[in-house]
């Protein structure tokens, strides 16, 4: 073969290998752009693809009034990617300008409260991650994404605050770092205030920056609902520095108030000291970050006498003007005594008489003369022995045993308020009871849950239930009154211009088998007796050299006098009634 021929024979083959080659290439461009474009699009996007959850908001919590007591707010960590640091370039007025990173550093340092000194290193290295601030607020995370940093990135998070601290703590509750609910009303009405987080995809870049408008919301979020209580901020917050004062002053282990609205049995303020800031649960024992009023079961001592006096005129046992011999100790027959707190000759007492000298052996003279399983449906009837209905977490149901098991001292302390306990919120309501007509309402301390648009999501569904008569509830307020007005402790809790009545009581706390020598001490009044309004309960647990129920009417009054010029009721203008004996002659009088 000549030389011609063969450069002929290699050129033919350089072209055939050519063509070879670029319909292999061809191919190749085909199969990637057209055949497996849109797999080959989405690996590719998988790649560039972020999922981002968008944390929904949770609900908040109001007073009364609308007030908020917790509410959440978004707070932001600002973050950096040192790698892709460098001039940033923007477009004014048509000119696109270069600022280079220092002139950008000193725009970013006041708002990061960073000095200049101290944001410049962070901006240096090659890692993809520098944090340059924590939780900054929604007005600086504004400020900051307006200045169109492609390098600065943010981290979304949710934040619970409780704007009025303290107020309400007890019963609000609290969460945790990580938003779950820990306490209180957060948790119980989780449903309620939760909201359904969203998702969204973006893009970044090859050098891990967002690409802006990439953004797509797979999953919108659904914020939570709002929790609207029955509860009087202002009035809250009275109870509470009112029983912060007294609970220093007498060296007390706590104190509570609880304030409940009669004819609707809408709870006011459920007061303690001390409490808990929701800001700050950490820095409150753990003893006292729940709701000792409901709770706490204590015996309540001699606040039991106004049950057992209108269970009596209820029963028939006796009327206003019965009298009864009380002595200063009285001795039974299978070797137990009663004894009143103070000695005295016997005395001819009324039932006012024995509300008034709070006297043991009348109440038990009296009280004998009902069926003990009458008195045990009656108590049952006032709320003792078990829980509201509020389902408050934890809530106690004091001790109320049943009437087959009583024995001995069984069959009758309970009439004074001993061998049994119970809780702030069952007392309260056993005088609402009273004060109501003789009709206990279920307590109610959430008015209702309303959705992000203002759709109703839960309301409580409140009963209520006749427990003696409306004629005996006004006569049992009247022979309380007594105690108000003539009483040696209890009329210190008299108010000026209106016509109140209550019941002291003091109770000495059991230790081991016994009781020991520290008490806990109670005041529960209404007022104006005339139409009521309001109960007011405090109990003060364990104060310090302190034995009978006088410190226990200053809060009482305080907190009564409070409510009533808050809700602006009007003075009394009828008297008590002049014709019940409450002296210890079972005559009228003082």
């Amino acid at each position: 073969m000549g030389t011609h021929a063969k450069l002929t024979s290699r050129l033919t083959a350089f072209v055939l290998l050519l063509f070879v080659l670029v319909g292999a290439l061809g191919w190749r461009l085909v199969d990637f752009q057209v055949v497996r474009a849109e797999e080959i699009q989405e690996k590719s996007l998988e790649r560039r693809s972020v999922t981002q959850t968008l944390t929904a908001l949770r609900g908040d919590i109001l007073d009364s009034s609308g007030q908020v007591l917790a509410r959440t707010v978004f707070r932001y960590d600002v973050n950096a990617a040192p790698k892709n640091v460098g001039p940033v370039f923007r477009a004014e007025d048509g000119v696109v300008t270069e600022h280079s990173v220092e002139a950008i550093a000193m725009e970013l340092a006041p708002l990061l409260g960073l000095s200049l000194e101290e944001l410049l290193p962070r901006l240096e290295g090659d890692s993809e991650y520098a944090n340059l601030a924590k939780a900054v607020d929604a007005a600086t995370y504004n400020a900051i994404r307006d200045l169109r940093v492609p390098w600065i990135y943010f981290d979304q998070f949710s934040d619970r605050l409780y704007p009025n601290g303290a107020v309400g703590g007890n019963l609000i509750g609290f969460v945790g770092s990580d938003g779950t609910p820990l306490a209180g009303l957060e948790r119980q009405f989780n449903s309620c205030l939760a909201g359904v987080d969203g998702q969204e995809k973006y893009e970044r870049s090859a050098e891990g920056v967002r690409i802006p408008t990439s953004n797509v919301v797979t999953q919108p979020t659904q914020d939570g609902g709002n929790l609207n209580l029955t509860i009087d901020s202002n009035l809250q917050f009275f109870a509470q520095q009112v029983l912060a004062d007294t609970v220093a002053e007498l060296n007390a282990d706590w104190a509570s108030a609880i304030v409940i609205e009669v004819e609707t049995g809408r709870i006011l303020a459920a007061a303690e000291a001390p409490t808990v800031d929701p800001n700050e649960p950490a820095a409150t024992d753990a003893g006292n970050r729940g709701s000792k009023i409901m709770q706490f079961a204590f015996e309540p001592g001699s606040i039991m006498k106004s049950i057992s006096s209108a269970m009596i005129l209820d029963s028939g046992a006796a009327n206003e003007f019965e009298t009864k011999k009380a002595p200063d100790r009285l001795q039974l027959d299978y070797g137990e005594s009663i004894k009143d707190s103070f000695d005295h000759d016997e005395f001819d007492l009324s039932l006012a008489g024995v509300l008034r000298y709070s006297s043991n052996t009348g109440i038990y003279a009296f009280g004998m003369e009902v069926d003990e399983k009458e008195r045990f449906n009656y108590l049952q009837d006032f709320g003792f022995g078990s829980t509201s209905g509020l389902n408050f977490e934890g809530e106690s149901s004091g001790i109320l045993r049943p009437y087959e098991d009583w024995q001995y001292a069984d069959k009758y302390t309970h009439l004074f308020g001993q061998g049994v306990s119970v809780t702030a919120l069952q007392m309260g309501f056993a005088y609402q009871a009273i004060a109501n007509g003789g009709v206990r309402l279920d307590p109610i301390l959430v008015d209702s849950c309303t959705g992000p648009g203002g759709e109703v999501l839960y309301e409580p569904d409140q009963k209520g239930y006749r427990v003696i008569s409306e004629a005996n509830a006004d006569l049992n307020l009247q022979l309380m009154e007594k105690v108000v007005e003539f009483g040696g402790v209890g009329k210190t809790a008299a108010i000026e211009d209106y016509r109140v009545a209550g019941k002291t009581g003091t109770a000495q706390i059991r230790e081991g088998d016994g009781y020991g020598e520290r008490y806990a001490i109670s005041f529960y009044g209404v007022a104006p007796v005339e139409n009521p309004r309001f109960v007011v309960g405090v109990t003060i647990y364990r104060p310090e050299g302190v034995s009978n129920s006088a410190k226990a009417t200053p809060p009482f009054k305080a907190i009564m006098q409070q409510a009533l010029k808050h809700y602006r009721v009007p003075p009394s203008t009828t008297t008590s009634r002049d014709d019940i004996p409450s002296n210890r002659f079972g005559e009228p009088g003082a």
